[in-house]
């Protein structure tokens, strides 16, 4: 594994364990769709309270992929494509050695 990958997979750990959960995902996405949202806004149509979002809301906060933003009375929260797109080029990054380990196992093969 190249070094780079090496170096920066210990840091995304946190991001990729914050995408685990599904409730998190589902914030996520919700808010990768448009407009920053309240938590008032991201709990309705959910069984989850408020204070259900709003921690995992912290969570996703905490390794950068939303950020709130105070707002008058309210404090909304939008998504930062950033960490995502640094999580892609990493599992780009992977799929590539992978793909590389492949091609050489089928001309070793085919050597053969």
């Amino acid at each position: 594994m190249p070094s780079t990958l090496q170096h920066s997979l210990p840091e995304q750990a946190p991001l990729f364990a914050a995408l685990g959960d599904t409730t998190r995902l589902s914030l996520l996405l919700t808010l990768s769709q448009g407009e920053p949202q309240s938590v008032t806004t991201l709990a309705e149509n959910t069984s989850l309270t408020r204070q259900a979002v709003r921690k995992h809301l912290h969570v996703l906060e905490d390794v950068g992929m939303v950020h709130g933003v105070k707002q008058g009375r309210e404090n909304l929260f939008r998504y930062d494509p950033n960490p995502v797109k640094e999580l892609q080029a990493s599992l780009d990054g992977i799929a590539k050695q992978w793909d590389d380990a492949l091609l050489r196992l089928k001309s070793f093969v085919e050597e053969t």
